[in-house]
C-alpha cells in the first residue's frame, strides 16, 4: 500500500435505500499490476476474488457506482463473468486500458462526466485535473489513474482502489474526506458589501 492510502468510514446510512459509490484501477486479471504497484496478493486470482469480495460488501444491487477507468485486462469475453458478478448499477468512466472493458453493458459510458449529488457538482475523470468544471465554486473532482501515488490539488483525489484498500468509496467518505480537504485555488471570494459574484462573467 502507498502513504496516501485512506480508510473507508462510512459506507451508508441506517435506512438508506440507495448510495452512490466511486472506484477505479482495478486492473482485474492483470497479473503485472501486482508487481507495479507493489499490490498485497500471491497471484491474480486472489486479486480478483478479494476486490469481487470487497466490492459486493459494500455495494448493493441498487446501487449505483460510477467507476473511472482501466476496468481489467483481456477480452469482453474474459471479463464479462466478473463484471455480472459485481453488484449495483454501474457506469464507466473511460480510463487508459479500458478497449476491450467498453464492450460490456455498462449502464453508461463517458470519457469525462459532471454529476450533482447533493446540489455539488463532481467532475469525474480518469485522470487528474489542476482545473475543472465550476471549480472556482469550489466544486469536486474524483479521479483514477494514479494508484495512490498522486497528491490532490484542491477539492479533488484519487478513488482508485490502490489509495482506498481495494474497496469502492461512498459518497459520504468522499464528502467527509472534502470537509478537510483545502479549497481549490482559484475559489472566488465572495467579498462583503460588493454583491454576489456574477457566474455568468466567469
Amino acid at each position: 500500500m502507498h502513504e496516501n492510502v485512506f480508510e473507508v468510514g462510512v459506507r451508508r446510512i441506517q435506512g438508506e435505500d440507495q448510495v452512490i459509490y466511486f472506484s477505479a484501477d482495478t486492473h482485474f486479471s492483470h497479473e503485472n499490476i501486482i508487481k507495479y504497484c507493489n499490490r498485497p496478493f500471491e497471484n491474480v486470482e486472489q486479486m480478483n476474488e478479494t476486490m469481487i469480495s470487497n466490492w459486493n460488501k459494500v455495494v448493493k444491487s441498487n446501487d449505483d457506482i460510477y467507476f473511472l477507468g482501466d476496468f481489467g485486462l483481456g477480452t469482453e469475453k474474459h471479463l464479462l463473468p466478473i463484471y455480472n458478478r459485481l453488484n449495483g448499477r454501474k457506469f464507466l468512466i473511460v480510463g487508459s486500458h479500458d478497449r476491450h472493458s467498453v464492450k460490456l453493458p455498462w449502464s453508461g459510458i463517458d470519457n469525462i462526466k459532471v454529476i450533482h449529488i447533493e446540489k455539488i457538482p463532481i467532475t469525474l475523470c480518469h485522470y487528474a485535473m489542476r482545473t475543472w468544471h465550476k471549480s472556482h465554486f469550489n466544486s469536486w473532482h474524483l479521479y483514477g489513474h494514479s494508484h495512490g501515488r498522486l497528491q490532490g490539488f484542491g477539492k479533488s483525489f484519487d478513488v482508485g482502489v490502490d489509495a482506498w484498500n481495494f474497496t469502492p468509496v461512498s459518497f459520504h467518505d468522499v464528502k467527509a474526506k472534502m470537509s478537510y480537504l483545502d479549497d481549490n485555488f482559484n475559489l472566488v471570494e465572495r467579498m462583503p458589501n460588493k454583491g454576489e459574484t456574477n457566474e455568468q462573467e466567469l
